[in-house]
């Protein structure tokens, strides 16, 4: 049985992580920390926070200023200066992060938001954001003067090839899945064990897509957020993947600073934005490492989440 508070008990450092930057953090009552497992709907829960307390699209293209993500150790912020970044946000900050709660600190006083998605779906999502990366962001990521840890390999062309080794190894040890990244049903894990604080609130990627109003609604009472019926409908509007998708494929090419990570840029990051294309792709074989790696790493009533969310079971 875990304790009733979580606390950190292992550093996160690889190609993409580096958990000890949250050293520069320092807690005011009111922020949220947006943390999931990645390609599981973090932007967009980024997305619906800046419109609610922001009120501006150009959060959206901004957010590794306006909500940065702590934990990313390629993204060329120093630790210093990424102290001074949070700390002259605003209130009230929304902070990024892709960190199980393990590596995580925990405050009683912040807002934790963690969005879960089926990790077929999340595989799926993985494989087109990866393989779009750009010879530049490999280079970066790879830096022997800063990485630590084992390279990331380039992606490989057959997206089964990636999905053997990514269900059925870890990166860091203690994991069983998630390679060449890191955990990803374990992230979620991490948190549902701790489900009964107060501070958490599980969204599912599914009940977003088919009530992103409520989801809106949800977040709003979670947080305490001051948001007029107005906001609340203009956030709903702004933040469906077709509106989303139609304001980044109108970026010019010299404002779309993602170009240096992804090939073809923010269109690319946004790609469908759908579940269940696994279906035309993993086999029965696949499938069963799948169902091997749920009963390794997920517990029942977590599983079941992850597969078709709907209410947190007490």
């Amino acid at each position: 049985m875990s304790p009733d508070i979580p606390s950190v008990t292992r550093v996160y450092k690889n190609h993409h992580l580096d958990s000890t930057r949250w050293d520069v953090y320092a807690p005011r009552v009111g922020d949220i920390i947006v943390t999931t497992s990645y390609k599981s709907g973090t932007t967009w829960a980024q997305q619906i926070l800046g419109w609610l307390l922001r009120g501006d699209a150009a959060a959206i293209y901004e957010l590794r200023e306006v909500s940065p993500w702590l934990d990313a150790c390629f993204m060329g912020v120093e630790k210093e200066a990424l102290r001074e970044l949070v700390a002259a946000l605003p209130e009230r900050r929304f902070l990024k992060s892709h960190l199980p709660l393990d590596g995580l600190p925990y405050y009683p006083e912040v807002h934790y938001i963690i969005v879960g998605r089926d990790p077929r779906d999340v595989f799926m999502s993985l494989y087109n954001h990866y393989r779009n990366y750009t010879d530049l962001i490999y280079e970066v990521m790879n830096d022997p003067e800063r990485l630590v840890g084992e390279p990331i390999a380039r992606c490989p062309e057959d997206p089964r090839e990636l999905w053997r080794d990514w269900i059925s190894r870890g990166y860091f040890e203690g994991e069983s899945e998630g390679y060449p990244f890191w955990t990803n049903m374990g992230h979620t894990q991490s948190y549902w064990e701790y489900r009964h604080l107060p501070n958490f609130l599980f969204l599912h990627y599914s009940d977003m897509l088919a009530d992103l109003d409520g989801a809106v609604r949800r977040i709003v009472e979670f947080a305490g957020i001051e948001a007029t019926e107005e906001r609340i409908r203009q956030t709903v509007e702004e933040t469906t993947f077709a509106r989303v998708k139609q304001r980044v494929d109108a970026l010019p090419d010299d404002e779309d600073s993602s170009r240096i990570v992804f090939r073809g840029g923010a269109g690319s990051f946004f790609y469908k934005g759908s579940n269940g294309r696994w279906r035309d792709v993993l086999t029965d074989e696949d499938l069963a490492l799948y169902e091997a790696a749920k009963a390794r790493v997920l517990s029942p009533e977590c599983a079941a989440w992850l597969e078709r969310g709907g209410p947190i079971p007490d």
